[in-house]
This record gives structure tokens, C-alpha cells and sequence, in this order.
């Protein structure tokens, strides 16, 4: 299995299409997928959009080819602490009445995944509990999968497995403001944010799970991703 993915899109529908203009070609193929991390509203003008964009895309391929989970800001919005277009409610959206328009949003948020696996990777938004190393799947909280903060790095004992996660910049991640490509610690994460209201770029990996094999896709190619130390 080919497993394309992205995070943190924050209404940037722009910035989306690009991403997805780099694996929509690879989606005709058998044995595919695109995962979406999380996190597609707040920051941007088009959060309809991409909510829209995400759903066609479900429509068309199925909700098991293209695979979108729970983030930290579409959680804000099921908890009625902001609203699609706003991450704090104004008193004029707190008094509305809401004639409907937002319920298909609404029920596609409440029915979005925290996490997902595939061969030796879980695909989650913010992270696990990774001091419950093999036991993780029952022992995470919730709020964990799409809150996690700060990013940890390093190996995580007692778990044959590699996390791939978005939520935190991989700017803040790496040390470096002027990085917001994909990075690696060389053990157990891969973190995809590449903040994209200051990069304008939403970087797109591939993870082969037949062979546990990680990329990045570009419009040149897809190139095996080493750790950040070696790349940088």
C-alpha cells in the first residue's frame, strides 16, 4: 500500500490544490490512499472550500481511499467553541439560528477518525501516549490523538511502529524558523506540518507500507526522507 498524506490545510484551498495536483494521478492506481491529518479550517478564507473540496473527493473515491481525521480546530467546532469560518465565536454567531446550512459539516466532523494504521505507521494528527508503547491504542486519551503538544522525538520503547503526525510546525519542531518541509528524527516520527500560512506550502509524504519506506512527493519525484540531521 502507497499512502499519500497531508496535514494542517487551515482553509488554504489554494495551497491544497497544489498538494493534491502532486498525487491525484496515483489515486487511479490500485492499492493507494490519501490521508488527510486534520486541521483543514482556521487560518485561511476558504474553509468551505476545503471542507467541500475534501468531501467531493470522498464522493468520488470513497471515504476508504481518501481518509480524513479529526484535528484539534475541527474539534473546536464540535465542542461549539468556534465556528467553521471563525476560531472565536462573535456574539452576532453565538445568538444565530442556525437554519441547517452547516449540519452536513457538522455530521461529516463528528463521524472523522482519530487515528488510523497501516502495516508499521499510525497516521494520527497530534500523536499517542507513547509511555503505553505497545498498548497505545487503549491507553491514549482522547484528547492526546488531536492535542498533543509539544511534539516529541526519539524512539519510542517498546513500539515496532512510526508515527506520522501534523499539529505542531516542523519549524518549531526542527529549531529552525525557515524550515517547513517534512522532518524526521531518525527513529520514531515524521511530522508533515509545514506551517502553510507563513510557507504557503503543504508538503505531501508517501509512505510505502509494504516495504517502510517514507517520501516526499515533489513535482520532480517522490525521494526517500532522511533524518533531519543529515539532510540539513
Amino acid at each position: 500500500m502507497k499512502i499519500y498524506c497531508m496535514s494542517d490545510i487551515h482553509g488554504c484551498l489554494a495551497e491544497f490544490e497544489v498538494a493534491l495536483s502532486l498525487v491525484m494521478k496515483y489515486l487511479e492506481e490500485p492499492e493507494t490512499m490519501l490521508v488527510l491529518m486534520g486541521d483543514y479550517i482556521h487560518g485561511g478564507s476558504e474553509n468551505y472550500g476545503v471542507l467541500d473540496k475534501i468531501m467531493k473527493l470522498q464522493n468520488q473515491y470513497g471515504s476508504d481511499k481518501v481518509l480524513a481525521l479529526m484535528g484539534n480546530h475541527e474539534e473546536f467546532v464540535l465542542r461549539g467553541d468556534s465556528t467553521i469560518n471563525h476560531m472565536i465565536k462573535s456574539f452576532d454567531e453565538e445568538h444565530f439560528i442556525d437554519d441547517g446550512a452547516e449540519d452536513k459539516y457538522i455530521q461529516w466532523m463528528e463521524n472523522l477518525p482519530r487515528y488510523y494504521t497501516e502495516g508499521h505507521t499510525i497516521f494520527v494528527y497530534a500523536g499517542i501516549d507513547e509511555e503505553a508503547g505497545d498498548l497505545w491504542e487503549w491507553e491514549t486519551e482522547e484528547e492526546i490523538f488531536v492535542g498533543k503538544y509539544p511534539a516529541e522525538i526519539g524512539k519510542i520503547e517498546g513500539l515496532d511502529m512510526k508515527v506520522v503526525a501534523g499539529h505542531v510546525g516542523t519549524a518549531e519542531i526542527s529549531g529552525d524558523s525557515k524550515f517547513h518541509d517534512i522532518y524526521y528524527d531518525g527513529e520514531s516520527h515524521y511530522y508533515i506540518d509545514g506551517t502553510v500560512l507563513d510557507s504557503g506550502v503543504i508538503p505531501v509524504l508517501m509512505v510505502d507500507t509494504d516495504t517502510d519506506k517514507y517520501y516526499r512527493v515533489t513535482e520532480t519525484g517522490n525521494w526517500l526522507i532522511l533524518p533531519y540531521d543529515e539532510e540539513n
